[in-house]
């Protein structure tokens, strides 16, 4: 009788370790992809998909894709970061950027070694020293780190991300809470918080839109050069990666 006293406990021993491995296994983001219109002036020129997946290797593949076609002016881009997620921590791992179309073709590829300040061009086969700072990103990496950053803290009002660029230098992305706002996308109807960032120097302004409803997913993205709109990305549609599109 005195063994059974234990039974109750072993029991919820069994029970607190299995909620504990849930929640470790758990992902702040499941995987998802997420479809973009993007526009200039309003019209429709193309389009852009967002995705995350996690790898068996223990990695995550956060990709972006887009396909510009304007008048007399192509442009398709394909962005890959490969990444360790550490609960609300983006580590990049390697980034890789193709770029065809009107204009000049352009690839990179970089491995980062944090470890060991190296910073390997997989193209040129050439290492470059890096002294890495503290949460460094990829042009890629930084917005899965940007949206995890509000999640876990959604009246943050001042970010800040160093980013190693395409170059091998780093570079501070610096972006402001700018406000609330209501937009009526291809989506539809969603709340948002709108946040910016503005490089001086180069007269150029970023606006990006996150929908806290939709656990804080960039839903769009605009960005102006002087007094000139570039393009324009509105989310058109997303899912979760094992499932159809939920709109």
């Amino acid at each position: 009788m005195k063994s059974l006293a234990y039974i109750p406990l072993f029991l919820s021993c069994i029970t607190c370790n299995v909620l504990a491995e849930d929640k470790a296994a758990s992902k702040v983001i499941p995987a998802f992809s997420a479809k973009y219109v993007i526009l200039n002036n309003d019209k429709s020129v193309g389009e852009a998909t967002r995705k995350l997946s996690y790898l068996d290797n223990g990695l995550a593949k956060y990709s972006y894709h887009t396909n510009i076609e304007w008048l007399i002016f192509s442009d398709a881009r394909d962005e890959t970061s490969m990444i360790k997620l550490e609960g609300n921590k983006v580590i990049p791992q390697s980034f890789e950027y193709v770029r065809e179309g009107t204009g000049s073709d352009k690839h990179y590829k970089w491995r980062f070694d944090v470890e060991n300040n190296l910073a390997i061009n997989e193209i040129k086969n050439r290492k470059k020293n890096v002294e890495y700072p503290e949460n460094i990103q990829d042009p890629l990496s930084y917005h899965l780190q940007h949206r995890l950053n509000l999640i876990e803290n959604a009246n943050q009002e001042h970010f800040v991300y160093p980013v190693i660029k395409t170059s091998g230098t780093i570079k501070n992305y610096v972006y402001q809470y700018d406000g609330e706002e209501e937009l009526m996308l291809p989506y539809g109807l969603v709340k948002t918080i709108r946040l910016k960032r503005e490089v001086i120097e180069k007269k150029r302004v970023t606006y990006a839109w996150f929908a806290p409803e939709l656990n804080y997913l960039l839903v769009k993205l605009n960005q102006t050069k002087g007094d000139v709109e570039q393009f324009e990305a509105q989310l058109k549609s997303v899912a979760n990666s094992n499932e159809q599109n939920t709109k």
